[in-house]
C-alpha cells in the first residue's frame, strides 16, 4: 500500500515537472536575450506603444557607503507608484528598492548608494522598473551598470 502511494506521488511530480519546466526555461531564455544596456556608458532609450522612455544614471560624490548615484528617468505615462530595484545581476546580493519623486509630469528622480561586494569591484548591478508590485516589462535590454567603490 505505501508503496503504491509513493509510486503515485512520483507520477504526480513527474507530470507536474514535465508540465511546469517548458515554461520556466522559457522565461528564463527570454531574460537571457535581453541586450545589455551599460546606464555608466551613456543614457538607454527605447520606444513602446506609450511613447519614449529615456534613463540616465550619473555617478555623484564619493561618500562614507561609497559612490552615490543619481537616476534619471523619463517615461511617457506617469505610473502610480514607481519604483526603481536593483538586483545583483553577476551574484545574487538581495533587491534595493530604490523610490522614484516625480520632479517633473513624466520625469523621475532618485538618488541612491549601491552596495558593493566585499569579495571585490566588479559588482554589475541591474535596474528593474516596476508600478507597485508589478514589474514593468516592456524594457527592451537589460540596465546594467558596474558599482565603483
Amino acid at each position: 500500500m505505501i508503496r503504491a502511494i509513493v509510486t503515485g506521488g512520483l507520477l504526480i511530480a513527474a507530470v507536474a515537472i514535465l508540465a511546469f519546466a517548458p515554461d520556466y526555461l522559457n522565461e528564463a531564455s527570454n531574460e537571457e536575450q535581453k541586450p545589455p544596456c551599460d546606464l555608466l556608458a551613456g543614457p538607454c532609450s527605447w520606444q513602446t506603444d506609450q511613447g519614449q522612455w529615456q534613463v540616465m544614471l550619473t555617478p555623484g560624490p564619493e561618500g562614507d557607503q561609497g559612490v552615490e548615484y543619481r537616476l534619471q528617468v523619463t517615461v511617457p505615462e506617469a505610473p502610480d507608484r514607481f519604483l526603481a530595484v536593483l538586483r545583483g545581476e553577476n551574484m545574487y546580493m538581495g533587491e534595493y528598492p530604490v523610490p522614484l519623486v516625480r520632479e517633473e509630469s513624466l520625469e523621475y528622480r532618485a538618488r541612491f548608494t549601491a552596495p558593493f561586494c566585499t569579495t571585490g569591484s566588479e559588482m554589475i548591478w541591474r535596474i528593474d522598473f516596476q508600478d507597485g508590485q508589478d514589474l514593468i516589462e516592456n524594457v527592451p535590454s537589460t540596465l546594467v551598470f558596474r558599482a565603483e567603490k
